[in-house]
């Protein structure tokens, strides 16, 4: 596998210069296209073993750091921090000029596009703002994903706004980031210190890798917050999923214990509401005791096939 690094400049206020990493096979012989969108503190390099095994099958796999994220950012005293007032906007219009990019260096090649996390809700809003634009988009993976409450997303809200008002959006408040967790966590420990019930994985060694990266251990922005309210009550409603192309294959994988997707039933529902609103071709794979980060799990190797198997039968 070949590794490059790339940039772009972002669509934020501070026109924040964009890393970007691109995989590729070490024989040159590109299949398929795919590119990465991470989720919430964290960054795009952590990817780089489910990109080896994709490289080895013949994709190019591509992914940047979001705004505030890896390397995106002036200096670590930024990690958290979005400079832009509609930062979810901000988020989704960088997704697509990494789009751009990636679809006029491989203008005829297959392309799938995966989001996790956090990267899942803005890439359920980038497939509806978006989608007059992506018609050589193959199959959309959405990962570790979930569905959130609307009196909850309006509560969070209400709750950022006040204390912006009187901090500014770039504070971080520990209140907000324990408001994130909430009963579905509770069998799980969310601090790090008791690994082997850690939310993330059942994986040991990758939950202790990630709790000593400081690139995954920084505190996140009132901003930061408002990107996953903003895009959770965008993915929420009905007429914005009917936006979205009928004929666009879409897969939902999650870990059947991963509190994001609520134990796998806000998964359950996100899915149904795509079928609901007409797409054709949606399928769901829950895996068992897993929990969050399924690229990382224990059986992160049949995670890996299932979605190769899937992207293989639509390219």
């Amino acid at each position: 596998m070949i590794t490059e690094n790339y940039t772009f400049q972002s669509s934020d206020a501070e026109k924040t210069t964009i890393h970007g990493v691109k995989w590729t096979p070490d024989d040159g012989e590109v299949k398929a296209v795919i590119q990465l969108n991470h989720g919430m503190i964290e960054y795009i390099e952590r990817y780089a073993e489910f990109a080896e095994y994709l490289t080895k099958r013949g994709f190019v796999v591509m992914g940047h750091d979001h705004i505030g994220h890896g390397d995106s950012v002036r200096s670590s005293a930024d990690w958290g921090i979005m400079h832009t007032d509609t930062p979810s906007d901000t988020l989704v219009e960088d997704m697509f000029t990494n789009y751009r990019i990636i679809c006029g260096q491989y203008p005829d090649k297959p392309f799938f596009i995966l989001g996790h996390s956090m990267g899942s809700y803005l890439l359920r809003k980038f497939l509806s703002v978006k989608a007059d634009q992506l018609e050589g988009v193959n199959g959309a993976v959405i990962m570790g994903t979930g569905t959130v409450d609307d009196g909850a997303i309006k509560a969070g809200s209400a709750v950022c706004k006040l204390i912006a008002l009187f901090r500014g959006w770039d504070y971080k408040s520990k209140f907000v980031a324990g408001l994130m967790y909430d009963a579905n966590y509770k069998k799980f420990d969310v601090t790090g210190e008791n690994k082997e019930n850690s939310w993330l994985s059942k994986n040991i060694e990758s939950v202790t890798k990630y709790y000593n990266d400081p690139k995954d251990t920084f505190a996140f922005s009132l901003n930061g917050y408002r990107v996953l309210l903003e895009a959770t009550a965008y993915d929420n409603k009905m007429e914005n999923i009917a936006k979205m192309r009928k004929e666009m294959p879409i897969l939902f994988v999650s870990g059947e214990d991963d509190p994001v997707g609520g134990l796998g039933e806000g998964v359950k529902l996100a899915c149904n509401k795509f079928i609901e609103a007409g797409i054709k071709d949606v399928s769901m794979k829950l895996y068992k005791d897993d929990r969050h980060e399924i690229l990382n799990e224990l059986d992160r190797e049949t995670v890996y096939s299932d979605i190769y198997q899937w992207m293989a039968e639509r390219m």
